[in-house]
């Protein structure tokens, strides 16, 4: 099983963005070291706390701080973008840091409806025209003629092109498109059965494919001890709680036994969000990873989380890949 590391590039309570970008590069720099497949950075808007939305400018940032690890998308929500602009950023990635790039595209706006108002998108179209503009994307790289722009940089590169989703719709898109998926389900775990099923089940061969590969997310810190790794873990919940409470704000610190403090709803909320999770001693994450690989028997796992001191983010990383070693694929120099 392939091990991959998923970054939202938080902003702590009494942190700057700045120090946020410093931390991402290390944290790559770290899976690097520790022989995780992929880095991956998503598009987030309106959120003080979040710091890639920019994600191209990020992976470039973090590839001049790395050297092997690939570095990717995960994602860019497309309907915000012009598929040229999206083949002219990765194409330069792409020139940067040959054999290097992935390119996760996504439907979701990364926000709320005010992020599709803001970059003055038709809310109807921005996801009705997905299919289209990921087509319109791989014509760029491949320098179609039919095109009446030529993306430059762009022509000719090769990104790692991957569908992103949370239900249905992008399994079926990857499927018929014989492209690699994978699925949210660190924050949607719903449909994640379902939809790797679909796609498997739909899956046409391609010259980029020629079977079916998935990668699925699930949220890990490990540390020592179960009790410290919840402690860590509370940053997050804290983090969903006001999130989904309509007061996002930058990652708090930890507080010891947070959950219990919540009322009976943000619990079962909380728990809902976090049914894909591992989050304990090495020990627990070692069975609860593997667990999570044979019920989804994804060709990699991509793991979230964060934690307010970064170092233990990084401890973390180090964490799971010596208790899962035996299970891990680690990317070739």
């Amino acid at each position: 099983m392939k091990l991959s590391v998923l970054d939202l590039v938080p902003i702590r309570e009494g942190g700057t963005t700045s120090e946020a970008f410093a931390e991402a590069a290390l944290l790559a720099r770290t899976a690097e070291d520790l022989g995780y497949t992929r880095y991956w950075v998503a598009e987030h808007h309106g959120m003080i706390g979040l710091a890639g939305a920019a994600v191209a400018v990020v992976l470039a940032h973090v590839g001049h701080a790395t050297s092997r690890i690939r570095l990717g998308a995960g994602g860019v929500m497309l309907p915000n973008h012009n598929p040229l602009v999206i083949a002219e950023q990765f194409g330069a990635l792409d020139a940067l840091f040959p054999g290097r790039i992935d390119l996760g595209l996504g439907r979701a706006p990364g926000g709320d409806q005010r992020i599709v108002r803001a970059l003055r998108k038709d809310v109807n179209r921005a996801s009705e025209d997905f299919p289209s503009d990921v087509v319109e994307l791989q014509l760029q790289f491949q320098g179609d003629p039919r095109l009446p722009l030529q993306a430059t940089p762009g022509i000719g590169a090769n990104p790692a092109l991957w569908i992103l989703g949370s239900s249905l719709f992008g399994a079926q898109l990857a499927a018929m498109l014989g492209l690699p998926y994978a699925f949210a389900s660190h924050f949607a775990p719903d449909h994640l059965d379902a939809a790797l099923r679909l796609y498997r089940e739909r899956f046409q061969p391609s010259e980029v494919l020629d079977r079916p590969y998935v990668m699925a997310a699930i949220n890990v810190i490990a540390a020592d001890s179960d009790d410290e790794a919840a402690l860590l873990a509370s940053s997050m919940d804290q983090s969903f709680v006001r999130l989904r409470s309509g007061d996002p704000g930058k990652l708090p610190p930890p507080v010891p036994g947070y959950r219990e403090s919540l009322p009976p709803p943000a619990v079962a909320m909380l728990e809902n969000l976090r049914r894909v999770s591992a989050i304990g001693s090495p020990a627990t994450v070692r069975d609860k990873l593997r667990a999570f690989a044979d019920r989804t028997q994804a060709d990699e796992l991509i793991v979230a989380g964060a934690t307010y001191d970064p170092a233990l983010r990084r401890r973390s990383l180090e964490l799971t890949m010596h208790a899962v070693q035996p299970l891990a694929q680690p990317v070739a120099a």
